[in-house]
């Protein structure tokens, strides 16, 4: 059972987002291109980062200094919450609204006006759900 946000962790959410047409096919529809990091509150650097080329994840693995479009926060209960019972589009917004969830880089609020978008960040979470996590 890989430790949350390992290298081991990472790959296993690539594996399971690269096979899922409803986040990689969504995102490759609308050209998305990003680096994606993950980490926790606090923390001066993101534990994992996740490399997404036309909505396909190229790499994930440990975070190494990459510049990111996208950073997401949370505590360690929060992220842990998450990985068992994955947020819908209610619960990132409360999650967002209440500060669990920050986003030291990236535009939450173009996001969610974004469907093409939306959907598919949502459905990440879900995806999360089916790792083992400690």
């Amino acid at each position: 059972m890989p430790q949350l946000f390992s290298a081991d962790w990472m790959n296993e959410l690539k594996d399971l987002w690269n096979a899922d047409p409803e986040v990689k096919d969504k995102l490759a529809a609308i050209g998305f291109n990003s680096i994606i990091t993950c980490g926790l509150k606090g923390e001066a650097k993101p534990m994992g980062v996740f490399v997404v080329e036309n909505g396909e994840c190229v790499r994930a693995g440990d975070y190494n200094g990459e510049t990111p479009d996208w950073d997401m926060r949370a505590d360690r209960k929060d992220w842990m919450k998450w990985t068992k019972e994955p947020m819908g589009m209610v619960g990132l917004g409360t999650a967002y609204t209440f500060g669990k969830l920050k986003f030291l880089s990236g535009d939450y609020g173009a996001m969610l006006k974004n469907p093409a978008m939306a959907g598919p960040f949502v459905k990440s979470f879900a995806l999360m759900a089916k790792i083992s996590t400690q």
